[in-house]
Order: C-alpha cells, then structure tokens, then sequence
C-alpha cells in the first residue's frame, strides 16, 4: 500500500458527469482488478478521501486509470484536475475479484459507475484462453454516455442495456441475461444494490456461483472507522456479529455470503 502524491497526467470528459482520470503512481504495480484507492481532494477544508474503483493498471508505465461520476466536492474537484499537478492517494486497498475461480463461460455483469473496476478484470481473464467471456453493461441511456463500450467489446461478447431502451436490449442487466439461452459458470459483477440484489437472485435459482463487488460509502478506507460494514451470512471471528467491512474484507464477496 502506498500513500503519496501523485502526478494527473489526464482529465477527460467520457459523458454527462463521467469523467477519466489518469494517474502516474507507482502504487500501478501492486494494483489487482477489483481493488481500489483512496484519492485526496486539493483542500484544507476536506480532510477524508474519496473512494474510486481502479478500471486499469499499467505496470509497466506506472499509470492507474480511473473512470468515475461527478456527484459532489470531492468527485467536482478531480474533475477539474489539471496534467502536472498532484494529489494524494492511499492504495490500491481492498480485496479484488478471485481470479483463480474463474472457469468455462464466464459472465462479468457490470451497471453504472460499477462498469470500471470490471474493465480491468476482464483484460485480465482475456489472458486465459480457456475462458468465455461475456459482458452485460447497463447504462441509464445512450444519452448520457456509453462509456467503455467500446473498449469492452475487444475483449469479448459484449450486450449493452439501457433503462429507456435507447441502445440494445431494452431493461435492465439482469433482464438480458435472463433473455439468453446460456447458464454461465461463474458471474463477476459490480453495480448499484438493487442490480447486485437482482444477480445475487439469479445465481441463486441457477446454482451459479458469483461474486459481487459492492459500493459504499467510506470514511476511511482501511477498516478503522466501520463506515462502510454490510451484513453478512457468516460471524465475523473477532467480533462474533454478522458483519463485514467493504473496505477490508471486501469490496468483493461471495454473492452467498452478504446478505442484500
């Protein structure tokens, strides 16, 4: 884990209110799909960091992409970041999608801002040869922005949904997967609740097994301040209660082991 400055070597706009940050930091070469870091908003007046999904890592160039939505200070700040200057980040934390499970016909279903982190697992799994992968990404309307469509759709079968239905299937993610007539072996997925509820459903009636990054709000990012605890179908061993921190034991859990 690092916590350093580091150097904005891009700020792109992607649609309304989704924007691309491109970081070079060294904390690139310890990074895993599915992690995330803590980035530091430039002011006195703003002590806490912001949590943001890491979509791509590049080892080799020491650059950390980020894909994220502009919804308050902290996001409105990085969004008019500038090439050259710096900002603080702590990571990568967390732990990310269990690459070693993944087998057969493997479907990474992704929803809104929950489309990025999956990015960078999905170039990961491309290495294996072995694997079929198939991506469902659900966005609220062409209108707003397909974002990474395009860059998704290189590494394998790739259906979009939209809510309005201005661009492929028409509802939601788990609506197009229920539409095919193909049971996968294994679901990774990240995405607003109601959609991780609705996955968490789907590989149950299926016998599938999933696994669900999750998204919520941290104070902290290392598991001190329990900001960020979901309920969980197992014990916690230290504190004997049905919780979890998102931060620490997460962001990824087995779809069978967090109750939604």
């Amino acid at each position: 884990m690092i916590h350093k400055a580091a150097e904005v070597l891009s700020v792109n706009r992607l649609g309304e209110d989704i924007f691309e940050l491109r970081l070079l930091s060294p904390a690139a070469k310890e990074a895993t799909p599915g992690q995330f870091v803590m980035l530091f908003p430039d002011s006195p007046a703003y002590l806490l960091g912001r949590p943001v999904s890491i979509c791509e890592a590049l080892p080799e160039k020491e650059e950390l992409r980020f894909i994220f939505r502009r919804v308050g200070f902290g996001t409105a700040a990085f969004s008019r970041l500038s090439p050259g200057t710096e900002l603080f980040l702590t990571g990568p934390l967390g732990n990310g999608f269990p690459l070693k499970e993944a087998r057969g016909k493997v479907f990474i279903l992704g929803g809104g801002i929950g489309i990025p982190p999956l990015f960078g697992l999905g170039k990961e799994l491309k290495k294996d040869d072995s694997l079929s992968l198939n991506f469902i990404l659900g966005y609220r309307s062409k209108a707003e922005g397909l974002f990474l469509s395009e860059d998704f759709s290189s590494l394998g079968d790739c259906r979009l949904t939209t809510d309005d239905g201005s661009e492929g299937f028409p509802g939601t993610v788990t609506d197009c997967i229920r539409s095919l007539d193909i049971i996968p072996d294994i679901i990774f997925s990240c995405g607003p609740l109601p959609m991780l509820r609705a996955v968490k459903q789907y590989a149950a009636e299926h016998g599938v097994k999933a696994y669900l990054s999750l998204e919520e709000k941290m104070a902290c990012g290392v598991g001190a301040c329990l900001g960020c605890v979901v309920k969980t179908t197992g014990t916690d061993p230290h504190s004997g209660v049905h919780n979890a921190r998102v931060c620490a034991e997460g962001p990824v859990f087995d779809s069978e082991m967090v109750v939604l």
